[in-house]
């Protein structure tokens, strides 16, 4: 197992587990000496599903690998919708 600091992690881009790039990790949040969750500033292709909002914050179970790069879970974000849709063509 590969242990990483904090301050390391920060500025790791971010994907969904689908594939789709998030966003870059800015911040953490932590609650009794543990992580509690990850505030992401979001991508542009992606600041219209959040309500044009700069950034989110990600509870750490929603995490499924830290490593070069950042994956979440797709569970995480906003309901699939027409304008989720929309992201995954424009990604494809």
């Amino acid at each position: 197992m590969i242990v990483k600091k904090i301050s390391e992690v920060l500025g790791t881009k971010v994907y969904t587990d689908s594939g789709d790039f998030f966003g870059e990790i800015e911040e953490v949040n932590l609650h009794e000496n543990r992580i509690d969750g990850w505030r992401i500033k979001v991508g542009n292709s992606v600041t219209s599903l959040i309500g044009g909002a700069r950034g989110v914050i990600i509870p750490h179970q929603f995490v499924r690998a830290v490593n070069d790069i950042f994956i979440i879970s797709k569970s995480a974000l906003p309901s699939s919708g027409p304008e989720m849709e929309d992201l995954d063509q424009d990604l494809i």
